[in-house]
């Protein structure tokens, strides 16, 4: 059944006048929805006839899985059926059917730099020789801690297999260097699976967010959501002396992407600072703003730095560092604490591959040179995706934060999760998406987001131009 636009129609206007314009209940975003829902059917069914060998193999072999998907996440692709992918190489896929593909996607960050950098994929084959895991370090370990304070400041490090548990860990630090319980979070964000945030804002109450599998604890018991961009709210937070930490990205993300504004973080610096609270900095995705992060290059000074997806270059890795003063709290801290469980760490993490694969990502690949080639890549694509854009008079916006960018089917800039969310047009993002693949680009699932790595080339950045503009002058032109 097609979904009825009105609903997102009505969240546009009511937001603070901002979304206002010409628009009805006969457009979404700016474009007629009978001629959106033709299009859509009309490149989900090419999509299908062009992959008759990925539909067969997803028809014999699926069955073993949940959902018929090795992660359920995976059914939230828009297409009719998950891709397979047969090779991926530099900023390229090729799928089961032999289509090549331009990917900005590059696993939602996790390949930012590219699919199997030359030297990840070395020092993996190295080590493969050598064994793959046995609860203690190696030389490479050592170095990699040194790469990791050169180039995101100097913390004290741990290594997690992924952001989610890494934030958990930084969690559970904060909570017990302050005695205090509470995390501030701001309403539409996202931080992994980890149960603790995993709260949205509702009419002005924090509330646990809807749709969470077998949720059985208060999650309000230990978590408080704010907007982003508000200081006041922030302050209100804190003033009652529950809170432990702030823990935030310096941009939002995990949504239609919000900047902040000017003089917010260190606001929130100021602020954790004036309530005894700690300031816990997410750069999993903000790590493509440049090299050693955003907050390090905006100067802002965290408390627990955490950064996840492409440390390693694929590999799946994650750190999390605290500074020294919180570092030296902990020993206080775990040192009078009864023996037992701490309730972080996973038996694979930490594994000798993930030190070889880190060591050679900081020293060979997360380079000043790669992260300006990234740069120009990506004002490229933001400049050509606005000039789309504005030729077909769409009320639309783009953003960029480093080698990130997204085209928003809102007017802009967005301010907070609230106005994320009403911008987030899901039947008009789905047909979008389906008609760059069958145009050779490949883009996030979520929120549009592209990415440009040290190997995509400018013929590849004007391809997703090109197909961006063609979908668009389908999608605008007058009977």
């Amino acid at each position: 059944m097609d979904a009825d636009p009105r609903l997102d129609i009505v969240r546009w206007q009511k937001l603070r006048g901002r979304f206002g314009g010409a628009v009805t209940v006969d457009q979404i975003a700016g474009i007629d929805s009978g001629r959106l829902r033709a299009f859509a059917r009309a490149e989900a069914a090419r999509f299908a006839a062009q992959r008759p060998q990925t539909r067969a193999a997803l028809e014999a072999g699926a069955d073993a899985f949940l959902d018929r998907v090795p992660m359920h996440w995976m059914r939230d692709w828009p297409m009719p059926f998950p891709l397979l992918v047969k090779t991926a190489r530099g900023a390229r896929l090729e799928d089961l059917d032999g289509f090549g593909i331009d990917d900005f996607c590059l696993g939602d960050t996790g390949s930012m730099f590219g699919h199997s950098p030359p030297p990840v994929a070395r020092a993996i084959r190295k080590q493969a020789r050598r064994g793959l895991t046995y609860m203690l370090p190696t030389a490479a370990a050592l170095e990699a801690g040194r790469l990791l304070s050169d180039v995101f400041g100097a913390f004290r490090w741990q290594v997690a297999t992924t952001a989610t548990d890494a934030n958990r860990f930084a969690i559970r630090v904060a909570r017990a260097v302050t005695g205090r319980a509470k995390i501030l979070v701001f309403n539409g964000c996202y931080h992994g699976t980890v149960d603790d945030v995993m709260v949205a804002l509702q009419d002005g109450r924090t509330v646990a967010r809807p749709g969470l599998v077998g949720q059985v604890a208060d999650l309000t018991a230990g978590a408080v959501a704010v907007e982003f961009n508000d200081l006041a709210a922030v302050e209100a937070a804190l003033a009652g002396g529950e809170v432990a930490a702030i823990l935030t990205e310096p941009v939002m993300t995990n949504s239609c992407m919000v900047l902040p504004e000017p003089d917010f973080l260190q606001g929130l610096r100021a602020a954790a600072d004036r309530h005894g609270a700690l300031l816990i900095v997410d750069e999993t995705h903000t790590i493509s703003s440049g090299l050693g992060g955003y907050a390090r290059g905006q100067g802002l000074r965290a408390d627990i730095l955490v950064v996840g997806k492409c440390v390693a270059g694929g590999l799946p890795c994650a750190v999390w560092g605290l500074s020294d003063t919180v570092a030296a709290r902990f020993h206080v801290y775990d040192a009078a604490r009864a023996p037992g469980h701490s309730g972080m760490g996973t038996t694979l993490s930490a594994n000798p591959l993930q030190f070889a694969a880190l060591r050679a990502t900081l020293a060979e690949v997360m380079t000043q040179a790669n992260y300006a080639r990234m740069e120009r890549r990506a004002a490229r694509l933001a400049e050509g995706l606005t000039r789309v854009i504005a030729a077909h008079g769409l009320p639309w916006h783009v953003v960029r934060v480093g080698a990130r960018v997204e085209f928003i089917c809102a007017p802009g800039p967005l301010r907070n999760g609230t106005e994320a969310a009403a911008a987030h047009q899901p039947e008009l993002e789905a047909a979008l998406h389906v008609g760059l693949v069958n145009r050779g680009c490949l883009i996030a699932p979520f929120h549009n987001m592209m990415l440009a790595s040290p190997v995509t080339t400018k013929a590849q950045v004007d391809r997703l131009i090109a197909a961006f503009d063609e979908i668009l002058t389908e999608l605008t032109r007058q009977e």
